[in-house]
This record gives structure tokens, C-alpha cells and sequence, in this order.
């Protein structure tokens, strides 16, 4: 197991396209911007953060697995598609037992109805919609100080 805690932050399918898909609900930033300044926040604190996208449900499970040997403390994940549709990726975050915060770039509940409910809510620390890129950010400075405090 590796000597430094991490943090993992998951995005789902489709979230390689930010930047360039429906920017009215997703904004501007690239994947890349968002990932640099994430890295980047965690570096700042002395935590390495790796982040993974997938359009694979199977890739984002087998990642979730990872976690447990590869030192990830903490997940920050954005399901996308998969938060309405993944009782499998359920499962691997509920059977992993990591503490995780769930991130949506949009208001989904300002949406249409099927992205009101999501697989992963009631299993999160934290969840965080709405806020565009910076709420990836929000979630990681959560996950940033529940490491400072247990240290």
C-alpha cells in the first residue's frame, strides 16, 4: 500500500466532452482545466489527487476497486448519467467504504425529473449540485480538511 493518502476524483461518461456539451448547463471548462486545478489544490496540501474519467461503467467500478490498495482515502465522484442508472457503481462505492463526496455540475433538480434521484446520495458525506466546475472544488476542500483532521 502506498505511504501517501490520496484522493480520487471519478467523472462519468460524458464528461470528457465539458467545454463543448450544452454549456448553458455545464459551463465552459474543459475536463483538463477542471482536473489541473484539482491536482493542483491537492498538491498545495501535500495530498495527491488522481483524477479518472470513464464512458465504461465497468472501467469506473474496477477504478472504485482500486481504492482499496492504491492508498485513496477519500472520492469525489460525478456519476453523471450513471447517478440515475448504476446500481452496480452503488455497490462498488458502498462495498469500497470510502468516505465520498457526490458532485454535479448542474441544478439537477431544476432539471428534468429523472436526474432527481440518484443511486448515491444517502451513501455520500456530502452532496454538492449546481455550482458548476467549482464544485468539484468544494468537494475536494471538504475531503482535504476531513484528511487534516484525522492527522
Amino acid at each position: 500500500m502506498p505511504d501517501q493518502q490520496s484522493i480520487l476524483v471519478l467523472h462519468g461518461p460524458n464528461l470528457n466532452l465539458l467545454g463543448v456539451r450544452e454549456p448553458q448547463h455545464y459551463g465552459a471548462d474543459t475536463l483538463a482545466s477542471i482536473n489541473e486545478r484539482l491536482v493542483a489544490l491537492g498538491q498545495a496540501h501535500g495530498i495527491r489527487v488522481e483524477c479518472f474519467q470513464s464512458n465504461r461503467e465497468y472501467e469506473l467500478i474496477e477504478r472504485v476497486h482500486a481504492t482499496l490498495t492504491d492508498g485513496t482515502a477519500w472520492i469525489v465522484i460525478n456519476p453523471a448519467a450513471f447517478t440515475h442508472t448504476s446500481v452496480a457503481l452503488r455497490d462498488a462505492i458502498a462495498g469500497v467504504k470510502k468516505p465520498f463526496v457526490e458532485v454535479h455540475l448542474s441544478n439537477v433538480h431544476a432539471r428534468e425529473a429523472f436526474r432527481h434521484h440518484s443511486y448515491f446520495s444517502d451513501l455520500a458525506a456530502g452532496v454538492i449540485c449546481g455550482l458548476g466546475a467549482r464544485g468539484y472544488e468544494f468537494a475536494l476542500q471538504h475531503a482535504l480538511a476531513q484528511l487534516q483532521t484525522a492527522s
